[in-house]
């Protein structure tokens, strides 16, 4: 997990929506965008990424989805006020990821798993993976070491 920078210094994007109530099926399109993007959930529909060019683009995409289902959306650009808060957010970051590929190495540990899958699964989980988890670097080495490749 990398730390954060010496005081405050991430920036971040803010996703506030809101779509309407019916049908339900766009609610839950919405969120599952999200959480295929790893968004953290900051409170009610307010979504959390790490600032950069790619998130920003999956943002900006998001928010003309939204806008076809009939819905509001808006991107914000923001930092928090503290040293802790920012911790706090990469830590919910990391978590997320490394709970995944936890599964992904102990799917692999149990030695019958399906490498093509698995490979899925961790391009899917290392798009999400905004930090850096060592563990990712695990499951990488161990899917090498499955496929017989170099697993440096």
């Amino acid at each position: 997990m990398k730390e954060s920078q010496t005081g405050v210094s991430g920036t971040w994007l803010l996703l506030t929506y809101q779509v309407p109530r019916h049908p339900s099926a766009a609610r839950v399109y919405v969120w599952r965008k999200l959480r295929r993007l790893g968004a953290e959930l900051l409170h009610d529909s307010v979504w959390l990424l790490p600032a950069s060019d790619r998130t920003a683009e999956q943002f900006r995409w998001l928010v003309g989805e939204i806008k076809e289902l009939r819905g509001d959306a808006s991107v914000w650009i923001c930092r928090p006020a503290t040293a802790d808060q920012e911790d706090r957010l990469i830590r919910a970051f990391c978590r997320d990821v490394d709970r995944q590929y936890g599964k992904i190495l102990s799917a692999l540990n149990r030695g019958k798993a399906d490498l093509a899958v698995m490979s899925r699964r961790y391009q899917e989980v290392l798009a999400r993976d905004y930090f850096g988890s060592p563990v990712g670097t695990k499951v990488r080495r161990a899917l090498l070491k499955s496929k017989g490749g170099d697993a440096r």
